[in-house]
C-alpha cells in the first residue's frame, strides 16, 4: 500500500477506535451509574438517557468504518471469483462507485446537518447536528477508506495471477 494511503488509513482507524472505545466506555458508565441510582436512591440522572442517545451514532459509524477497513462487511464474491483477469477492473470500478455513493450520501447529509443545528436536545441543549455530523463524517471516511484500499486490490490481484501461473 502507498505510504500516504497507509498513513491516512491508519489515522482514520486510530480515530475510529478511539471514538468507539470512548463512547462505549462512557455509555456503559452512565447507564450503570443510572441503574445503581435507581435501585439505591430511587432516583436517576435526568441527562443519563440523553447522552448515550447522542453518542450512539458516533459509536455505530466508527464501527462501520473499522469494519470497512477490515473487509468485514457482507460481500458476494461468487461472481467476481469467476471473472479471472477482469476481476481487478471490476473490483476497481465497484470501489469507485461505492466511494462515489458514500460521497453522495455525505453531500446529501450536509443540508440535514445544517437543519439539525437549529434543533436542541431537551435536557442538555446539544445541537442535533452533533448526531448528524457522525453520519456526514462517517460517509466521508468510508469513501476515503475505500479509495485507500484500491492499491491493495491491484496488489492482491497481481499476487493471485502470479500464484495461478506457478
Amino acid at each position: 500500500m502507498n505510504p500516504l494511503f497507509k498513513a491516512v488509513d491508519t489515522v482514520i482507524g486510530w480515530w475510529c477506535h478511539a471514538v468507539l472505545y470512548v463512547t462505549l466506555s462512557v455509555v456503559f458508565l452512565i447507564l450503570s451509574a443510572n441503574v445503581c441510582l435507581r435501585y439505591a436512591a430511587g432516583t436517576s440522572l435526568s441527562w443519563a438517557s440523553e447522552l448515550p442517545e447522542l453518542m450512539f451514532p458516533w459509536m455505530i459509524m466508527s464501527g462501520v468504518v473499522i469494519a470497512a477497513q477490515h473487509g468485514s462487511h457482507i460481500a458476494v464474491v461468487i461472481l467476481t471469483q469467476k471473472l479471472g483477469a477482469a476481476r481487478r477492473w471490476v473490483l476497481t470500478a465497484a470501489s469507485l462507485v461505492v466511494a462515489g455513493l458514500y460521497l453522495g450520501l455525505a453531500y446529501t447529509a450536509w443540508p440535514v446537518f445544517e437543519i439539525a443545528a437549529d434543533e436542541r436536545s431537551p435536557i442538555m441543549q446539544v445541537p442535533g447536528s452533533v448526531s448528524v455530523g457522525s453520519l456526514l463524517l462517517g460517509f466521508v471516511m468510508l469513501a476515503i477508506v475505500t479509495l485507500c484500499r484500491l492499491p491493495q486490490v491491484w496488489r492482491d490481484e497481481e499476487n493471485n495471477e502470479v500464484g495461478a501461473e506457478a
